[in-house]
């Protein structure tokens, strides 16, 4: 039986298309205003792969620590440059925040761009000292849930410093997956899908994490973020009156609650 409907969110989501042209011009003049006021660094190289590179924007004064927001897309599309506008919130909040891409399949396998994500972390976490936190939406979402796990590749002296993860509608569990069309071109096996699927790992001991999901979110996400919480034994937030595309909004926002659980309740 084929899960793919289950797991297509634009199809049902009203006027798809804008918010996708709204990522787009608001990254855009946000990355902009920020680079011509010294306060970002775009295009930093973390590996050889044209897509190992991130963009790392800093708030008016000294950062408090480092955010790092890893975008979703089914790890088949987008990259850093969509979503800098997500940037604005904890910059606001006087956080430095890092947005990295990674090597899309179908050229990339998800163990490859797990690998890929902590070398990212890694480097990043080089260049600005103090906390880490970690949010990532959908499939950026089982991203940051996966460097959880001991066997993410990130060091132990980065783990040490992670204060929480904030899964945005996580794709969780990868084994429905291999029952789409997507299995195809992610290079999907079921031993994959059970190595990098966070619900079915242990929770991270020494560091907070917060599951956020949107109520009008497809049931299949609903079910996601409740199994990854359930296993975790982790907060959940099911966020009135969002979809899967505005259910980052609250990135933008310094005062929003999705903020607040990332970063902790602001002063």
């Amino acid at each position: 039986m084929s899960l793919d409907d289950a797991y297509a969110n634009a199809a049902y989501i009203p006027d798809a298309d804008g918010f996708l042209t709204y990522w787009d011009e608001t990254a855009r003049s946000y990355r902009d205003a920020e680079h011509t006021l010294g306060r970002a660094q775009l295009n930093q190289p973390y590996g050889a792969h044209p897509d190992q590179a991130f963009d790392l924007f800093f708030p008016a004064g000294r950062p408090l620590g480092l955010m790092i927001f890893v975008h979703g897309g089914y790890w088949l599309r987008f990259g850093r440059r969509d979503f800098s506008h997500l940037a604005q919130g904890a910059c606001a909040r006087d956080w430095a925040v890092a947005l990295p891409s990674y090597p899309l399949a179908p050229g990339a396998t998800i163990p490859e761009i797990t690998q890929s994500v902590a070398l990212a972390i890694g480097q990043i976490a080089n260049r600005i000292p103090g906390p880490i936190v970690l949010a990532g939406h959908s499939a950026g979402g089982q991203l940051v849930a996966r460097m959880g796990q001991v066997d993410s590749g990130l060091s132990s002296e980065v783990r040490a410093r992670i204060q929480s993860i904030v899964p945005i509608s996580p794709v969780a569990d990868l084994r429905p997956l291999l029952q789409t069309q997507m299995s195809g071109p992610l290079g999907l096996t079921e031993d994959i899908a059970k190595a990098e699927s966070p619900a079915l790992h242990p929770a991270p001991k020494t560091t907070r994490a917060h599951i956020w999901v949107g109520a009008d979110e497809r049931p299949a996400f609903l079910e996601q973020a409740r199994l990854l919480a359930e296993n975790w034994q982790s907060d959940l937030t099911v966020e009135p009156k969002k979809h899967h595309f505005d259910i980052i909004a609250g990135l933008e926002d310094p005062e929003s609650d999705l903020l607040d659980a990332l970063l902790g309740r602001a002063p």
